[in-house]
């Protein structure tokens, strides 16, 4: 016999509650909290008979995989350099960012080199679908599309297949089991149909690819476990006012994390972007001061982008912060060293910081960028347009080496940046022609931009 009960579900992070309350005690988020019927067998679970595990050596495990290389030089990139056969993919953005477009480019590719490629949307009519793939040239007959919310069909119908395949889920919060009564895109849903497609995809080797939708603070919906539940989850980043795509992936079994793949959205689909450091540096002016290049790296791939500093005195009580791309309480702290260490006034200046392209930087790294830019806004010193910067600052105005400085520097001397600043415990020529300043404290940038000034 099945009992039905109730209980109040938040949708944000999956907490359950007994009652209704109008703000959920664990992610603090206000009216997310929705009530669910939750179907379970009679009984206590002492009655429940279980049987023997048999247990294996690791030994005598093989393992012998092909990956699935999509013939996308950034998408394998980001991926680990193709896809896993029996692999789960979870990948997120915002509307219209171009996840469908992706993927049906991704599809079209992989039929091209003879892989059985199902896409089902729950989204989108197959004539909406026939228009997107009219428009962005996927003309292969072989795919096979559907247009079907039911999780138990599909995962049938992948188990029935002999052969492995490719399987497209758009979107998972639109996937529902009947055996459950709240309806699809609640957590419960999303739990058991992701849980019900991924034993399907391991069964049969099938590469399963799901969408999912981004909430208001831009994680994706649904149920944390989920992002568990699979082996790699992707964020597709942008601007839908710009035509920059930034594809970065925040886990992965297989691969590296946090390795990105640019791409360049056109009317007929999405193009790869062979160079982005060329890319983001490309509206680059001459002789402005608060400009300055960082030498980052995202996974293993090093990129070159330009930090925008404005710094102005304030007419508020409480100057503003206004930043677009970095951490808002990395730029409160890199004012604070400045002010204490290096004696440059910032508590009543409004500071605007911009990362240029509209990429995202978390890595520490851009601190020492980041300072130049504000000393040299400050100052109104343009710097040299021939130089970058790497480097993490510490509270005591020390400049910290960080990890993979070859790779920045090959990177910057490709595009003809020859003055390379870095921390001094860090002291690598690569190329002779080029200059290195090695930098051990903030004060020492500082004076290296006045230098610069005077010289």
């Amino acid at each position: 016999m099945i009992k039905s009960k109730k209980l109040f579900i938040c949708q944000s992070c999956g907490s359950v509650y007994s009652r209704w309350i109008g703000k959920c005690e664990q992610c603090n988020q206000w009216n997310t909290i929705v009530e669910e019927n939750i179907s379970k067998p009679s009984g206590i679970l002492s009655k429940s008979k279980g049987k023997e595990i048999n247990f294996e050596k690791l030994n005598d495990v093989n393992y012998d995989y092909i990956r699935v290389k999509t013939k996308n030089n950034e998408l394998d990139r980001v991926i680990g350099g193709g896809f896993v056969p029996g692999s789960v993919t979870l990948i997120g953005g915002e509307p219209g960012i171009g996840k469908s477009t992706l993927l049906l480019q991704l599809v079209g590719n992989l039929s091209n080199q003879k892989e059985k490629c199902i896409y089902v949307s729950g989204e989108e009519s197959l004539s909406q679908i026939k228009m997107r793939a009219d428009r962005i040239g996927v003309k292969n007959v072989e795919i096979e599309f559907a247009s079907i919310t039911n999780a138990s069909d599909i995962a049938i119908t992948i188990n029935s297949k002999k052969k492995r395949c490719v399987l497209v889920i758009d979107s998972i919060q639109t996937m529902y089991l009947t055996q459950l009564d709240s309806s699809p895109g609640t957590v419960s849903q999303v739990r058991a149909c992701a849980h019900e497609l991924i034993l399907a995809a391991k069964k049969t080797s099938t590469i399963l690819i799901l969408v999912g939708h981004l909430t208001k603070d831009g994680a994706i919906a649904g149920p944390k476990v989920l992002e568990h539940m699979v082996d790699t989850v992707l964020y597709f980043e942008g601007d839908n006012n710009f035509q920059y795509r930034i594809l970065r992936s925040v886990k992965n079994r297989f691969g590296a994390n946090n390795e990105i793949g640019v791409f360049e959205m056109h009317e007929n689909g999405l193009k790869e972007i062979v160079n982005p450091s060329a890319m983001f540096l490309a509206d680059r002016q001459k002789n402005i001061s608060g400009s300055a290049i960082f030498a980052g790296l995202e996974g293993t791939r090093p990129i070159l982008v330009e930090i925008q500093a404005l710094v102005t005195q304030s007419t508020l009580s409480t100057p503003r912060r206004v930043i677009v791309g970095w951490d808002i309480s990395r730029l409160a702290m890199l004012c604070a060293v400045l002010e204490a260490r290096c004696k440059i006034h910032l508590s009543n200046m409004d500071i605007f910081l911009n990362i240029a392209g509209g990429i995202r930087l978390s890595e520490p790294a851009a601190d020492l960028a980041v300072a130049a830019a504000l000393i040299s806004s400050v100052r109104d010193i343009p710097l040299s347009f021939t130089s970058i910067f790497f480097g993490e600052i510490g509270l005591s105005g020390e400049i910290r080496k960080v990890n993979q400085p070859e790779l920045r520097i090959k990177e910057a001397s490709k595009l003809g940046f020859n003055k390379i600043n870095l921390p001094t415990k860090q002291k690598i020529i690569i190329n002779e022609n080029m200059s290195y300043n090695n930098l051990s404290i903030l004060s020492d940038l500082v004076e290296l931009i006045d230098k610069d000034n005077t010289d």
